[in-house]
């Protein structure tokens, strides 16, 4: 019966841990994103690939030494026919049967590459590799601040409206209420109290649909910053301040990540074409070798001369060089193809920066528009309010008519709906704005 309640005690507890919600900040947000989501994952595993991408070229560069061995078995020896003359038998032929029923060698090579332009090249071109992964690490990185950050407000979005709703419906709940007394009373119809009872059942189904559109981008956020999906996160209401974003001249795009991960792009590409053009160059490497072989009519290994089986030992030092004289213009056709592709990068390049310069732009553009909405909007809140109370307390007093009162009640909850998107979008265009100064970083302070 202990272990029992034990054990139930014990689930209890961590059930209860696991329903515990979890605070979120956007700083906390994009932190967690960054150590915990997939693609940000890769990005830093791609850079510590790259160290062993620039070790392999490097290792082109180094004496490359092997072992070898062998153990050759000849059952049937080859017969050879040569002249008798040379056995001081002129005129007649002789068969003989060279080598021994076994063979065995051991013996170690190396190999040094003395000059090979593309090695060469592929050595300059290691620095610019590990900075191309690098500047392509800090780019995923960018893009999922950008992710989440998004993903971000639009959760407080869909909460506040959420908040505004239920708010609504206690309203609308005490108007009910009061109607009800009044129909009781014989002083209101029953249309009006059938009115308001539709009204409440149609807050409440909205209201539903909003804690749907809630949990739908309550898991996006989690899933774009790789956390379990059934974890309950809390977003604190001051995250959601709008202060006035600062309007630059605009950024110099030569600093943006996206336009130095093309630069990077064409100088490995650049690298390519010339490491291309070094199967023109000869190669010339040194290789030497030392072998010790064995032979004879038994298993050379174990085996002694007594037993008919001799090994010796030889050696070689030398230089190999090759020079390239005609390839079929099989190399001249891959350096144009080469050279086609840093033509299509460099438009790639114009083109991205007329797209970032766009992106500022239209940001800076949209938090203007932003701002001046946002002032609108939340006086229209201030004043639909204000309507509201004063028409609640002339229906009250029977100055007003119950379709005054729910005009009034849905002008004053489209006004806050209004606002809450308003702020959204100024959220959002303040994402993009930072994203086109290159500061994505910054909302990590």
């Amino acid at each position: 019966m202990k272990r029992i309640l034990l054990l139930t005690f014990l689930t209890f507890a961590v059930t209860a841990k696991a329903q515990e919600a979890k605070t979120l900040t956007l700083k906390g947000a994009i932190t967690y994103a960054l150590e915990n989501k997939a693609d940000a994952k890769k990005a830093k595993l791609e850079v510590e690939n790259s160290e062993y991408q620039i070790q392999e070229v490097r290792s082109r560069a180094l004496p490359q030494i092997t072992a070898n061995g062998s153990l050759t078995y000849n059952p049937v020896l080859q017969t050879n026919v040569i002249d008798g003359a040379a056995f001081g038998a002129p005129g007649t032929t002789i068969q003989a049967s060279f080598g021994q029923k076994w063979t065995s060698g051991a013996g170690v090579s190396l190999s040094q590459v003395l000059f090979d332009q593309s090695v060469f090249t592929g050595l300059r071109a290691a620095k610019t590799t590990r900075e191309f992964y690098q500047i392509n690490n800090q780019l995923t990185e960018e893009q999922v601040i950008e992710r989440v950050a998004n993903n971000y407000y639009s959760v407080y979005v869909q909460r506040e409206r959420l908040i505004l709703l239920d708010s609504n419906y206690v309203n609308t709940s005490k108007v009910r209420d009061i109607v009800k007394g009044q129909f009781n009373n014989g002083l209101a119809k029953k249309i009006d109290l059938d009115r308001i009872v539709v009204k409440m059942s149609n807050i409440d189904t909205e209201r539903q649909q909003i804690k749907n559109q809630i949990q739908l981008q309550e898991n996006a956020l989690k899933f774009y910053m790789g956390m379990p999906i059934e974890t309950q996160i809390v977003i604190p209401q001051t995250e959601f301040e709008v202060t006035p974003a600062e309007l630059t001249e605009a950024p110099n795009t030569a600093n943006r990540t996206e336009y130095l991960l093309l630069k990077k792009q064409e100088e490995l590409l650049e690298f390519q074409k010339t490491a291309i053009k070094a199967e023109y160059y000869p190669t010339l490497s040194l290789v030497a070798g030392y072998n010790y072989i064995g032979q004879g009519p038994e298993m050379p290994l174990f085996a002694k001369p007594e037993n008919g089986v001799y090994w010796s030992d030889y050696s070689a030092i030398g230089l190999n060089l090759r020079v390239p004289i005609f390839t079929g213009f099989g190399t001249r056709a891959r350096v144009s193809q080469a050279d086609v592709n840093i033509r299509s990068l460099q438009e790639d390049i114009k083109d991205t920066q007329l797209s970032l310069d766009l992106d500022y732009r239209n940001a800076k553009t949209q938090i203007e528009n932003n701002i001046i909405t946002i002032g609108n909007q939340k006086e229209n809140m201030r004043l639909a309010g204000d309507i509201l109370k004063n028409t609640k307390n002339n229906y009250l007093q029977g100055l007003a008519s119950l379709t005054d009162l729910l005009d009034a009640e849905n002008a004053s909850l489209e006004a806050q709906n209004n606002y809450t998107r308003a702020v959204l979008a100024y959220k959002i265009a303040e994402i993009t704005l930072i994203k086109s100064k290159g500061e994505l970083k910054t909302l990590l302070n």
